[in-house]
């Protein structure tokens, strides 16, 4: 009830004040377990895919936001769970792998981190993990955005699987980073 709203509210305010485009909704499937990931260069964009989505959304955020006890608490609300970056947050996979089992969208940003450049970096490996791990399908999606107060463009490219053992992890990772890529040409 409180994501449907906050997700309304946020979609009002992108297409009145932000001018917004949705492009690709057709390539979100109705239902079953999902990983979306999207490039990450603004702390809108958990808001912005959030609200693009056409279903809820469970966020991978980092933990210091959960901090503040407030705030956390929203964010908890939302259906967002921290991670703790530059470690290997078992908790958080166990939590990610429980979304995906009840059938779930997960949401990540691959990098782990906003890029302050706009320029895409290399993917961690816990999005690889989850994918494989889970036999959950990712749907990229790439968040490009205008000058200063420009438009959004938000766009969903077709849904794929990961198979990777080993060493194809790595590229596992440059695939999704690729798949990312070509929805911001």
């Amino acid at each position: 009830m409180l994501y449907r709203l906050a997700r309304g509210i946020l979609r009002l305010y992108f297409s009145l004040c932000r001018g917004w485009v949705v492009e690709g909704v057709e390539n979100i499937p109705e239902e079953g377990e999902l990983i979306v990931v999207a490039n990450h260069s603004s702390y809108q964009d958990p808001l912005i895919l959030g609200a693009a989505m056409t279903r809820p959304v469970n966020f991978m955020g980092k933990v210091e936001l959960f901090r503040y006890p407030l705030f956390g608490s929203l964010l908890r609300l939302l259906g967002a769970f921290p991670v703790k970056r530059k470690a290997v947050d078992r908790a958080a996979i166990r939590h990610a792998l429980a979304i995906l089992a009840e059938r779930k969208v997960l949401g990540m940003f691959p990098e782990g981190t906003r890029s302050k450049t706009g320029q895409l970096g290399e993917a961690q490996a816990g999005v690889v993990l989850l994918a494989t791990k889970s036999g959950a399908p990712i749907l990229p999606a790439g968040i490009k955005r205008g000058r200063g107060r420009g438009g959004v463009v938000i766009r969903f490219g077709k849904p794929f699987y990961l198979e990777a053992e080993g060493r194809e992890r790595r590229e596992a990772g440059k695939r999704i980073m690729a798949e990312i890529a070509s929805l911001l040409s």
